[in-house]
């Protein structure tokens, strides 16, 4: 047997193929999507992804495991270079790949040389911590908040006021309180020192390691010229107290710290509001299994072949084939089909799947996996295979830093060239370094970012990733999900056809006996009847008079004194039933829609046709319209059939519709459209988490599964589809409030400089020209990104 060359998953006795497609194919789905991409072929399919890390990765070509971590503390790419290149120092490790996106790191190792449980400990370095990803350690969160309200609010506060009763009074020229040359000043100036000293420390830990990092990684940051900045000063000034004097900056390296601490902490207070873990996965999948005597055991017990019983509103735990009993299944979790399926002996069945009806026993299949459990797997291994999306400024540090500092030092020599005593000629090299202090560069992207996140939040828009800022902008393609995103995930009554009889007599008939089926189709025929109140035909209610005989094809039973049966059209067969022309049209109408029709008859004839059906979102042609009225391209790709998707496939605004495509081949379709260009992805389910995770920004809907919200980028926490070209719009004033910030932190830069090299600038005075351009940066982060923000 063979695999799908676009999903990996088996072709089956009887694989789909075409003459102008190369390859064989599990589905039409997966066929239809390699004729349009078939042009794209330097992407490899979703089933060899141990081939692409193989590729990627040469050491990751050894018969090992693979662990994937949370990593507390990572905010750049440098972090992931150095996180990195310690897990590839560490004995049995093979390779290692960091994304501080998704705060995560995943570790190909030889668990014969390495157990699991020792790798969060071995990954643990220099203020990292890493822990398991399904249970991360929150304690660093807790710390920072410590440190920076310790640290920096208490001991920092404490050293500034002193300065501002004591010691800028005499900078500019005013006698001094007490006396700085005695015992008091001294006293005075240890307090200053200490408090200092924590502040640095401490606080300025976080900002202290990311220089380390770069360092070793040999990759500068802003963390580095921060570093420069406050270390230079709180050096320059303890010799300086050493030798008696009293131009203390101690002052500069308390400011440097919290400014740029401040920031870092605001931006990750944010953040942290709108991230989670894949909750979904202890919710969609359990721990114990039941054998087919009704004995409970452990999953991890289970080999292939064994049967295993699963009882109504319970998930298969594996995939397998159905070996007794017949029952409705909800797969619209794992495949993103709308409309329940029957399964019956000899079908096979989905793990992560529900049985809604009627209880089954199933038997493993021979890998006794979980095609849930593989969604989670994939989503895991492009989130943490992502690469990093390094802020403007960290590329920018590359360059800026190593040239500030090489300013700095050329400025101090050329002015003890000039003649000047070494002191001066360290404070001129001291002021370039403050002055260049990147604190309004380094708060230019994570203040414009917390603006955007804020605005975006106001709109019922949570943004999971500051990468959506990067990348919204340049978006080519945006691709829909149908089921639960273009519609409303949910079976309804639609509509109702009648032919000798009145519309509510049918509606009214159909409840009374499919009140005694649990089908997802009898229930929403239920729920519709009661909702408009037709459940009522000339003040009687429809009762059924004898107990109601359920199948899997439908319900029939005695109502006000005839024979009713409800349900497909099978049972209508023979020549003891007549079909009228108009039900036959109906019926054969609303599965062309991807509809399900419900037939409802009785004394020998069909009266009436329920339509039951996935109902699409009130405004979807409006989005449409407006995401391809900005020039991108709209494509639609869901699980469902090509009849479900048709009326979105005759919109103008829809350039492309891929459907009956199985979630294994969603995400190697988004990847194949990210190749060639910019992509979106929207979706709500968890058989689009791969897929959303794939895409450059994944956005889930309000009715989102867990695991599809954590596989976002953003997600749309109200239930309208207006949301998304909002998005779009958010990101756009995002971007240009960064411009803003970054223009004016590279003017403050270009100026203030060369008059620090003049000498024009003191180390006070650079200080607090340092300070004024971070508060303007913080004022027009402050305003809304998006203007209609405010005429809401």
């Amino acid at each position: 047997m063979t695999n799908c060359t676009l999903c990996g998953l088996p072709t089956g006795d009887d694989p789909r193929s075409a003459p102008d497609v190369d390859g064989e194919f599990c589905c039409r789905g997966c066929l239809s999507v390699a004729r349009s991409l078939d042009g794209v072929d330097d992407v490899d399919g979703i089933g060899d992804v141990e081939d692409r890390r193989s590729d990627a990765n040469p050491a990751a070509e050894f018969d090992g495991e693979t662990a994937f971590l949370h990593v507390d503390g990572m905010h750049c790419a440098t972090c992931e270079s150095f996180l990195e290149m310690t897990a590839g120092e560490q004995p049995g490790v093979a390779g290692a790949e960091a994304s501080y996106a998704t705060d995560t790191i995943r570790v190909d190792y030889d668990p014969d040389a390495v157990s699991a449980d020792e790798l969060p400990d071995r990954l643990s370095v220099a203020g990292y911590t890493a822990s398991d990803r399904a249970e991360p350690n929150t304690d660093g969160d807790d710390a920072a908040v410590v440190r920076f309200l310790i640290g920096g609010g208490f001991f920092g506060m404490m050293a500034m006021l002193w300065y501002v009763l004591f010691l800028y009074p005499t900078y500019f020229g005013y006698d001094p309180i007490v006396d700085l040359g005695g015992v008091s000043g001294t006293y005075l100036f240890a307090q200053v020192w200490v408090f200092a000293s924590i502040v640095l420390c401490y606080t300025g830990y976080p900002i202290l390691r990311g220089a380390y990092v770069s360092l070793r990684a040999r990759r500068p940051n802003m963390d580095l010229l921060v570093s420069l900045a406050a270390v230079s000063s709180y050096s320059y000034s303890t010799l300086a107290l050493a030798l008696g004097r009293t131009d203390l900056y101690f002052d500069v390296t308390i400011a440097v710290i919290l400014v740029v601490t401040a920031g870092n902490h605001y931006e990750s207070l944010i953040k942290r509001r709108a991230t989670g873990m894949l909750s979904e996965l202890t919710t969609a999948t359990d721990g114990e299994v039941r054998t087919e005597t009704g004995e409970t055991v452990p999953a991890t017990a289970v080999e292939p072949d064994d049967r295993l019983l699963v009882r109504p509103g319970e998930r298969v735990p594996f995939d397998g084939t159905v070996a007794d009993g017949t029952a409705a299944v909800d797969e619209a979790l794992v495949t993103g089909e709308s409309l329940p399926t029957t399964k019956r002996e000899g079908d096979a069945v989905r793990g992560g799947t529900l049985v809604t009806d009627a209880p089954v026993v199933i038997e493993v299949g021979e890998d006794a996996t979980s095609t849930l459990d593989t969604l989670v797997r994939m989503l895991w291994e492009i989130q943490s295979s992502r690469s990093g999306i390094q802020r403007l400024v960290d590329r920018l540090a590359t360059v800026f830093v190593p040239l500030v500092v090489a300013v700095a030092v050329l400025a101090a020599a050329a002015t003890l060239a000039l003649g000047a005593v070494p002191t001066d000629a360290a404070l001129v090299g001291l002021t370039v370094l403050i002055v260049s202090c990147p604190c309004a560069l380094g708060l230019a992207t994570p203040l414009a970012v917390a603006a955007g996140i804020r605005d975006a939040a106001r709109r019922g828009i949570v943004i999971v990733s500051d990468a959506v800022f990067e990348q919204a902008a340049g978006v080519d393609t945006v691709v829909l999900d149908k089921t639960g995103t273009l519609t409303d995930g949910e079976m309804q009554l639609l509509d109702t056809v009648a032919a000798d009889a009145r519309p509510e007599s049918v509606r009214r008939r159909a409840a009374a006996l499919e009140r005694a089926s649990p089908h997802p189709i009898a229930e929403a025929i239920v729920a519709g009847v009661d909702d408009d109140g037709a459940a009522t035909d000339g003040g009687r209610t429809a009762t059924a008079t004898t107990t109601a005989t359920v199948t899997d094809r439908g319900v029939s039973g005695r109502v006000d004194g005839d024979d009713v049966v409800v349900g497909h059209r099978s049972l209508f067969g023979g020549d003891e039933w007549t079909i009228p022309e108009r039900l036959h049209e109906a019926g054969s109408n609303a599965r062309d829609g991807g509809r399900v029709p419900v037939y409802v008859g009785w004394g020998g004839t069909v009266r009436g046709v329920l339509v039951v059906g996935d109902e699409v979102r009130s405004g979807w042609e409006d989005v449409v319209d407006e995401l391809a009225a900005d020039g991108r391209r709209v494509v639609l790709l869901t699980g469902d059939s090509p009849e479900a998707a048709r009326r979105f496939e005759e919109h103008s605004s829809v350039d492309e519709v891929f459907a009956a495509v199985p979630p294994e081949a969603k995400a190697e379709t988004v990847r194949r459209l990210a190749a060639t260009e910019r992509v979106a992805m929207v979706g709500d389910g968890s058989n689009d988490a791969p897929a959303l995770a794939a895409a450059d920004i994944g956005v889930s809907v309000a009715s989102g599964t867990d695991l599809a919200a954590d596989a976002a980028d953003a997600v749309l926490l109200e239930d309208r589809l207006s949301a998304i070209p909002e998005l779009f719009d958010v990101t756009r004033g995002t971007n240009r409030r960064l411009t803003q910030n970054l223009g004016w932190a590279f003017v403050y830069n270009a100026v203030a400089i060369p008059m620090a090299i003049a000498g024009v600038l003191n180390p006070l005075l650079a200080a607090l020209a340092m300070a004024t351009s971070s508060v303007l940066v913080v004022t027009n982060s402050a305003r809304p990104v998006y203007k209609q923000e405010t005429e809401r």
